[in-house]
């Protein structure tokens, strides 16, 4: 079925004139009570074709050749990509800023694929294609980040001070400029928390526990990004495959060699005059000469090197030299990570001493409480003498000379006895200590 009548069909009346005129994710007005029969169900438009060209669109990217280590602004399609670069679309999908994903390095047969923080690149070993964001989101800032990170790639091409190939260079900038990144972070969120603990442990008041709170949600979601780094290079380094899979200049150059072997087998069964022009075509094993056999042999066995090359075992890869690279960042982002960890800690220790603070706090007033409604119980053991002597009848305690001033006296006592008997049940019950 045509998208476009699928769409026809789904959309209102009224929301079929103004379709086409909405951008993705576009909100018109919503039409006035009594304003037509499809007024009141008025919302949101989307514009399905728009949202598909969105999706598999151009994209704004920075190419950085590893040759000469130029930059330039390209604009490459999505599906472009996909097969120039022999990458699956849920790679790509990765680095779409229209979806959030967490950090991912992904080593394939022709490129790898980075999402770090705000930098997001394929590299492969001729080039590194780096996106620039699109998102409103992301601001001057992950500009910013794409400047630094081409201009500290075009530095270390030229300068060349290791014989680091071109993947593992623009890898480890990746890794330095996403560690650092993390890094600063949690420094500044270091200098944020610790004085307001302090403030909050002099003084406990709401707006103290609700800047704490907002501040543990921001630890919270940094220790998961770090978190999700630390994986990230803690799985490369267990697996020396996804490791293999990484050395992209090494791949090309097994793959060239491989092809120039093939060509020069093929020439070499090319120019055999003696024995037949085609290399490929059958010939009797009795007649044939034992030097054509090995040749067609040797020729077989080049062409199906390349067709077998995608499983070829990862020990013929030194990786060494790659393990230590991811190992030295992931010294530095578990050194972040033991830092936030320390943070979380000490707030929770806060919290903790903040707790004990707030059940003492309960408990005094509890026992205030207790007391408090003691002292009532025994006072109102006056309120009952006073209604007694306040009724309107006659009695013969009341022509006895100073008998009310003996009547008080006695209820005195005896309100002081019941106190004190509350007490001591009170300090043998260990509600609260005396």
């Amino acid at each position: 079925m045509d998208l476009d009548h699928l769409k026809d069909r789904l959309l209102l009346p009224s929301s079929r004139a103004a379709a086409s005129a909405n951008g993705p994710h576009q909100r018109r007005a919503t039409p006035a009570a009594g304003a037509g029969a499809g007024g009141g169900a008025g919302g949101v438009s989307i514009d399905v074709n728009g949202l598909k060209r969105r999706g598999g669109g151009r994209r704004s990217w920075v190419r950085v050749d590893a040759a000469t280590g130029a930059a330039e602004a390209v604009e490459v399609a999505k599906p472009a990509l996909m097969r120039r670069l022999d990458l699956p679309a849920r790679d790509l999908r990765l680095l779409d800023p229209l979806f959030v994903y967490p950090s991912a390095i992904l080593g394939r047969e022709r490129a790898v694929v980075c999402n770090l923080e705000r930098v997001r690149c394929i590299i492969t070993a001729d080039e590194a294609l780096v996106l620039r964001e699109q998102d409103p989101a992301g601001g001057a800032e992950a500009e910013e980040a794409v400047r630094r990170y081409v201009d500290e790639l075009q530095r270390r091409l030229v300068d060349r001070a290791d014989d680091l190939p071109f993947e593992f260079i623009a890898l480890e900038i990746a890794l330095e400029a996403a560690c650092s990144f993390l890094d600063s972070q949690a420094i500044e969120l270091e200098a944020e928390a610790y004085p307001l603990l302090d403030e909050l442990t002099a003084k406990i008041s709401t707006l103290n526990l609700e800047r704490v709170r907002r501040l543990k949600s921001k630890l919270v979601a940094l220790t998961r990004r770090v978190q999700k780094v630390r994986d990230e290079i803690e799985q490369l380094m267990d697996d020396d495959g996804d490791m293999a899979e990484m050395y992209l200049t090494e791949k090309k150059m097994r793959m060239e060699a491989s092809l120039l072997d093939d060509e020069d087998l093929q020439g070499i069964g090319n120019n055999n005059n003696g024995f037949s022009t085609s290399v490929s075509a059958p010939v009797s094993p009795v007649s044939t000469p034992p030097a054509f056999r090995r040749l067609d042999k040797e020729y077989s066995f080049a062409r199906s090197r390349h067709s077998s090359f995608k499983s070829s075992d990862s020990s013929q890869y030194s990786i060494e030299e790659l393990e230590m690279l991811l190992e030295a960042y992931f010294v530095v982002i578990d050194y972040t990570l033991s830092k936030l960890t320390s943070l979380k800690e000490y707030i929770d220790d806060t919290e903790d001493f903040i707790n004990i603070q707030l059940d003492n706090v309960r408990n005094q007033l509890i026992q205030f409480e207790l007391l408090l409604t003691t002292a009532t119980f025994v006072v109102t053991i006056f309120a009952v003498v006073s209604g007694v002597f306040g009724m309107n009848f006659e009695v013969a305690l009341f022509s006895v000379p100073h008998a009310f001033e003996w009547t008080l006296a006695i209820t005195g006592v005896c309100g002081a006895v019941v106190f004190c008997c509350f007490l001591w049940y009170f300090r043998k019950r260990r509600f609260f200590p005396l």
